[in-house]
């Protein structure tokens, strides 16, 4: 009886492992994987998108001529290539360009630029310059319009009152565009095509083997209401989690945790204070080799 008790448990075993190795790591209660307390932890991005979505500048809705213009600008740094030129710088491994932003000065011809700016490589500061695609573009964009630019840091879901209620001129945050926003503001034409992506620690296996948007959808739609997931306050990632008719999303059962940037959910994340995060995919690629690289 004693050995057929010990073979029957090594069977059991076999299965069990064979189990938690399963299709795309899923676990049987739904909750995230268990740290390892010997295991290094950082965070890893899964390399699937989540969305398809598009980037665009957010315009004081009262100001039809600077609209016009932003266009205009957009069309032509597309054609001569300076376009394509400071995303490659920033995606990259180029130095990146500082940018000094002016005092806000009401007697003086300014152009003034809200943006949050922990969203790398899009925006982001280098002691008290500014750096990223749209802050490099912001200044093209002010040396276009013959205008000294002002840059003013403000929260994220608050770039669209502020737009609104005449506070600036122009938002450039990596805002994507939707039919709510444009009730309070006027977007300009496209510039960038991005998407949401899943952070988790390295030692989470769930998601590990998903190929798909509809495999990861899945596993996280099962995630119970006790699972707590990290996003920017107001963007996407935000609506993602806690469904939005206006992006088409349904929304998860697990919570949203949400914080000024994604630096600061995904170092909750690794802290314990959720169990994952959302944002958009460059970021969510900078933020995590930034963070791993000093943990």
């Amino acid at each position: 009886m004693k050995k057929a008790f010990k073979i029957l448990a090594v069977i059991m075993a076999f299965v069990i492992v064979g189990a938690v190795f399963a299709a795309c790591g899923k676990k049987t209660d739904g909750e995230p994987s268990g740290d390892t307390p010997s295991a290094k932890v950082t965070a890893k991005v899964i390399d699937v998108k989540l969305s398809d979505e598009q980037y665009a500048f957010a315009v004081n809705p009262n100001d039809e001529e600077l609209l016009n213009s932003v266009n205009k600008f957009l069309a032509e740094i597309k054609e001569n290539g300076k376009f394509d030129e400071i995303v490659n710088n920033n995606f990259g491994d180029a130095k990146p360009v500082e940018i000094t932003s002016a005092v806000e000065d009401k007697t003086k011809d300014q152009l003034v630029v809200v943006t949050e700016p922990g969203f790398a490589p899009f925006e982001y500061t280098i002691g008290d310059k500014f750096a990223g695609i749209d802050m490099e573009l912001a200044k093209l964009l002010a040396d276009y319009l013959g205008r000294e630019l002002v840059i003013k840091v403000i929260d994220f879901d608050s770039i669209f009152t502020t737009l609104n209620t005449n506070g600036a001129d122009i938002g450039m945050a990596g805002i994507t565009v939707s039919a709510e926003r444009e009730k309070l503001v006027k977007f300009s034409d496209t510039y960038f095509n991005a998407s949401q992506k899943l952070i988790v620690k390295s030692t989470d296996t769930k998601f590990d083997n998903c190929k798909t948007v509809q495999e990861v959808s899945a596993l996280l739609k099962e995630l119970p209401e006790t699972v707590k997931i990290g996003v920017q306050t107001g963007t996407t990632g935000n609506s993602y989690v806690d469904g939005s008719e206006d992006l088409g999303f349904d929304g998860l059962t697990a919570k949203s945790v949400g914080y000024t940037n994604g630096s600061l959910a995904v170092t909750a994340m690794l802290n314990g204070d959720v169990d994952y995060v959302i944002i958009d995919e460059a970021p969510a690629e900078r933020i995590t080799k930034a963070i791993n690289a000093l943990q």
